[in-house]
């Protein structure tokens, strides 16, 4: 595994738990949306079924449950422990037209024609667009307050990372995978989009506050 692998997946991590952090300290999910939550939920469930089948290395399973465990837990904070600081009038943007083409398209387009290798597309491109209902709903609110920038930074920091992976892994390891490169540059653009709204909807001074203040 390579440095740029190891601190994308950690930034990864990273932002998941402050986001964990975020909603337990506030109290609130006020701002956040549930959907683009249940579909990342949905990306490491799809992704990590191998976990059933596999091993490759302690390292690997051990963040594969974390990666599933936190989104769950974030999920049931969401719509659960603080359901009645969710605002589920602005969360409205329709999934299914993001699960159905997604689904549709890993069916045609995948490396290997079995459940867990469609399964696998699947999630690399569902990830692409999952922030989509995030995005939208800061969109028709107009307020980004509630995402703060350590978590802005650390799924940013997480995808440039891996296209630093992909990069190296092309010219070290002659590995090159067109799925997940063309999803994950897909990927890097909404969250660009994703850093333009919080910047123009207001949220970054209060953000920049945040990020100096202890979680």
């Amino acid at each position: 595994m390579n440095i740029f692998r190891l601190t994308g997946d950690l930034s990864h991590l990273a932002a998941i738990i402050i986001l964990l952090l975020k909603i337990w300290k506030s109290r609130s999910c006020a701002g956040i949306s549930g959907k683009s939550q249940i579909l990342f939920a949905l990306v490491f469930t799809t992704r990590y079924l191998d976990l059933l089948t596999s091993f490759i290395s302690l390292y690997n399973t051990f963040m594969k449950v974390v990666y599933i465990g936190c989104s769950y837990a974030t999920v049931y904070l969401i719509y659960m422990k603080f359901r009645a600081t969710y605002d589920g009038n602005h969360d409205s943007f329709r999934v299914e037209f993001l699960i159905v083409p997604v689904g549709g398209l890993s069916v045609l387009i995948n490396h290997d024609f079995s459940p867990l290798e469609i399964l696998w597309t699947f999630s690399i491109y569902l990830e692409s667009v999952a922030i989509l209902p995030q995005l939208f709903m800061i969109s028709k609110t107009g307020e980004a307050e509630t995402i703060t920038t350590h978590y802005l930074f650390c799924l940013g920091l997480y995808r440039a990372l891996y296209l630093f992976n992909w990069i190296w892994r092309y010219y070290f390891e002659g590995f090159f995978d067109m799925i997940a490169i063309v999803a994950g540059v897909v990927q890097t653009v909404l969250y660009c989009d994703f850093f333009y709204l919080y910047v123009t909807k207001g949220g970054l001074e209060t953000g920049l506050v945040s990020f100096f203040a202890p979680l």
